[in-house]
């Protein structure tokens, strides 16, 4: 599970200690009652009442890497005769493995393929492969969703190229459809071993960094798919993401007696691609709450007033006097405070 740093919980500390000593100065006013405090008498020190927007983060541990790795079946049967190295990154056209010698090659789409693609068939996925033939270098046919024998001569010179029967059909298990290029995380099969239709042969993830974050479910608030983020990375650099992936997850307890747990699993990617060890920790800021254009004023300015609530000692030349006010989001060592006649540039007494 990971560790949470709350930079509220922080400032809720600083609330209660100083409001302690501070309800210990005006303790002494009556009841309900702002008044003038001696002129030679002034605060140690002043702040400024500011117009400004708070926003309140909270921070998680996170890991960079490259996402879950997903596996890769295969859907011919035959001797697996090579793999891709650990790390490496296969491309559109480029063969993912080979069986009895013959690559399945790495197409680019969203749809699966799911059937043998000869002429006569029409759908989807005829345009998602004529699509990538096209993007191949491949021409003489009309990418649409038919597969005409137009096509079928363009499948027998891509045969061609890669050296296998050109039979101008593409059986089930020949190609492989992702959205984009994949990053091969470790060979499942070893060459000489033999594969069935449903036999894993690779663990395959994206090709960008991205950062990985379990949160509990009390933290859903954070969840929020497309929500902006600041990734502090190994080096101390921060790099600004996204959160692109939210899925939950149950954690079975070990004991018996104990509930399972449910646990948001957080994807996160870069605006910009980022360097970095694979595994290593980051910190993921994420912003739970924002104010914007609110007049704030340093914690350590609040009063606790004797009749409840919370106060300012406002200055005005060499006068003081105590004025109730509403606090709203606690941020970064200021807090949001309206009423009592506050403006911005007034100033307020607060501890040395």
């Amino acid at each position: 599970m990971s560790r949470r740093r709350r930079t509220t919980a922080a400032v809720a500390a600083v609330v209660t200690a100083g409001a302690a000593a501070a309800a210990v100065l005006v303790a002494g006013l009556p009841e309900g009652e702002a008044g003038a405090q001696p002129e030679n008498d002034p605060p140690p020190a002043t702040a400024d009442v500011r117009t400004e927007t708070l926003v309140d983060t909270e921070e998680h541990d996170g890991e960079l890497g490259f996402g879950d790795p997903l596996p890769l079946t295969a859907r011919l049967s035959g001797t697996v005769t090579s793999i891709p190295a650990n790390g490496a990154t296969v491309k559109r056209g480029k063969p993912l493995y080979s069986l009895d010698n013959d690559p399945v090659v790495l197409l680019y789409g969203g749809l699966p393929a799911y059937r043998d693609l000869s002429p006569g068939v029409e759908g989807a996925d005829v345009k998602q492969f004529e699509k990538n033939l096209r993007a191949l270098g491949y021409r003489g046919f009309t990418v649409d969703d038919e597969y005409t024998s137009a096509t079928a001569d363009a499948v027998e010179q891509w045969q061609d190229d890669l050296g296998i029967s050109e039979t101008g059909t593409v059986p089930l298990g020949r190609v492989v459809f992702q959205p984009s290029a994949v990053r091969v995380e470790s060979g499942t099969a070893a060459p000489g071993d033999t594969a069935q239709p449903g036999t894993e042969i690779l663990q395959i993830s994206g090709t960008r960094r991205v950062v990985t974050v379990d949160l509990e479910v009390a933290d859903q608030r954070l969840a929020k798919k497309g929500a902006k983020v600041d990734v502090t990375l190994p080096d101390g650099t921060v790099a600004p993401g996204r959160i692109a992936e939210v899925e939950s997850t149950i954690e079975t307890a070990e004991n018996p007696a104990e509930e399972d747990t449910t646990v948001l699993s957080l994807t996160i990617t870069f605006d910009k691609p980022v360097d970095g060890l694979d595994g290593a920790g980051v910190t993921v800021g994420f912003s739970s709450s924002q104010r914007e254009n609110v007049l704030t004023v340093p914690v350590n300015a609040l009063l606790a007033l004797a009749e409840g609530g919370y106060g300012l000692e406002v200055v005005d030349g060499g006068a003081t006097r105590i004025v109730a006010v509403e606090t709203g989001l606690f941020a970064n060592g200021r807090v949001e405070v309206s009423g009592g006649g506050l403006t911005e540039g007034m100033k307020v007494g607060v501890p040395e």
